[in-house]
C-alpha cells in the first residue's frame, strides 16, 4: 500500500493496471489524454500493450478483440468518441465481452467545450446503443473513487461477463488528491472463469447458475463462436422467438438479479432527514459541502452520493428517502437523473432540480441558497 498525489485520470489508469488490465487501445481526445499517456508509459513496463488507434471505433473494437483473446482490456474517451463507440459497445453487450470503458464527460453537445466539465451523457450511457440492452455504469466523485471504482469496474466486467462503464467528468479527471493505492493482494481481484468441460462438450453461451457464460479465450482447444446476432448456446445465430426472448431476459437478469453486488450509494448527514440531496461526480462534492453548512444552520438535511447509476439503485433511493419531504437533485445537465428520481418516487416527495449547464461547476453556496429559498 502506498500514498500518491495524483489526478483522477491517472488514478483510473492505476486502478485498471492494479486490477490486472494489460491492454489499452484508444484515440486521443480531451479531457482524457493524461490517462492515455499514462497507459502508454506504464503498460509496456508490465508486459502490457498500448495501441493508439486511428479512431474511437477502432479503439473499442481492438479492446473487444483483446478481451476475447483472454486479456483484461479497456479504453477511454469523451463525448464525441463515446458516440462513435456505441455500435461496438452494443456488440460487446450482446456477445457478453468483459471490458471497461472510461468516459470522461465534457461540456455540451456536438464538439462542445473540450476542456470543461459536464454530466450531460448520463442517459446516453444508459441508452446510447440500440436495442433493449442492460449496462453497468459507475460514477466516482473523488480521485480515490476513480481508483477504487475502476478496480470494481474490472471486477464487475469479469464477474458479469459484460462491458462496464466508468463515468467521470473533466473536473474530477484533472483534480489532484491524495490516493491510497492498495496492493494487488488487498483488492480481491476477480478473474473470469475458464471452461471446466472438454472441448467436445463446450457450449460458449451456456450460462451457469447465475446466468453467466464461460468464454474460452481464442487460440485454445475450446472453440469460441462470437456474434452480435441473437444466438443459441453454441454461438450460432438464431431468429427463434423463444430463444431470442430467453437470451434477452438472461442478459438483463444476470445483472438485475444481483444488484446487491454493485457499489451502493453513500449517505452523509442526518438520519431520517426531511431534506435530501442526491448527486454524483463533481457535483456531489459541492452537494456534500452544502449539507454540512446546512446542518450547522439547523436544517435537517442529508445527502445521497451515487456510486452506481446504471442499473439505477431504486431500492437504495426509496429506503434512504422514506422520510424526506423535499429532494433536491444536483447535476451538471438539464435534469437527466432528476427525471429518474421523479419516476421512482412517484410523488412520495417533492423533487426539485438544482442544475447548471454553462461550463461551470455548481458551488455549495448556490445549492444552499436554492434550498433555503424553498424551505423558507
Amino acid at each position: 500500500m502506498k500514498n500518491m498525489f495524483i489526478q483522477g485520470n491517472e488514478a483510473c489508469a492505476l486502478g485498471a493496471i492494479n486490477a490486472g488490465a494489460r491492454f489499452y487501445a484508444g484515440y486521443p481526445i480531451s479531457p482524457v489524454n493524461e490517462l492515455s499517456e499514462f497507459c502508454s508509459q506504464e503498460l509496456p513496463k508490465l508486459g502490457g500493450i498500448y495501441i493508439q488507434m486511428e479512431d474511437e471505433i477502432g479503439g473499442i473494437a481492438a479492446v473487444i478483440g483483446a478481451s476475447l483473446g483472454g486479456m483484461k482490456a479497456f479504453t477511454a474517451t469523451s463525448g464525441p468518441g463515446f458516440s462513435l463507440m456505441q455500435e461496438n459497445l452494443g456488440y460487446a453487450v450482446m456477445a457478453e465481452v468483459p471490458l471497461v470503458l472510461i468516459h470522461v464527460q465534457r461540456y455540451g453537445l456536438g464538439t462542445g467545450v473540450a476542456t470543461k466539465p459536464g454530466q450531460q451523457d448520463m442517459l446516453q450511457a444508459r441508452w446510447g446503443t440500440h436495442g433493449d440492452h442492460p449496462i453497468i455504469a459507475l460514477v466516482p466523485s473523488t480521485v480515490q473513487e476513480c481508483f477504487d471504482l475502476t478496480v470494481q469496474a474490472f471486477n464487475l466486467a469479469e464477474r458479469f461477463s459484460s462491458p462496464v462503464l466508468l463515468l467521470t467528468d473533466a473536473a474530477i479527471a484533472h483534480l489532484r488528491e491524495r490516493v491510497i493505492i492498495k496492493d494487488a493482494e488487498e483488492l480481491n481481484i476477480i478473474n473470469r472463469k475458464t471452461p471446466s468441460v472438454s472441448p467436445d462438450e463446450y457450449l460458449p453461451y451456456a450460462p451457469d447458475e447465475k446466468g453467466i457464460p464461460t468464454l474460452a479465450p481464442y487460440g485454445g482447444r475450446h472453440i469460441l463462436r462470437v456474434t452480435g446476432l441473437f444466438h443459441d448456446e453454441r454461438g450460432y445465430s438464431t431468429s427463434n422467438p423463444e430463444k431470442c426472448r430467453k437470451l434477452l431476459e438472461r442478459l438483463h437478469n444476470k445483472i438485475l438479479n444481483h444488484q446487491k453486488e454493485l457499489p451502493p450509494p453513500k449517505y452523509y448527514g442526518k438520519d431520517g432527514a426531511e431534506i435530501i440531496l442526491i448527486s454524483y461526480g463533481i457535483s456531489a462534492r459541492s452537494a456534500r459541502e452544502a449539507v454540512e453548512r446546512g446542518i450547522k444552520k439547523g436544517i435537517n438535511m442529508g445527502m445521497i452520493n451515487l456510486q452506481t447509476v446504471w442499473p439505477f439503485p431504486e431500492e437504495h433511493i426509496l429506503n434512504l428517502c422514506n422520510k424526506a419531504e423535499k429532494i433536491f437533485v444536483v447535476e451538471l445537465n438539464m435534469g437527466q437523473i432528476t427525471g429518474e428520481i421523479q419516476k421512482i418516487l412517484k410523488g412520495q416527495a417533492e423533487v426539485i432540480p438544482i442544475l447548471r449547464y454553462d461550463t461551470n461547476v455548481i458551488t455549495p453556496s448556490e445549492i444552499l441558497d436554492k434550498i433555503e429559498s424553498v424551505v423558507k
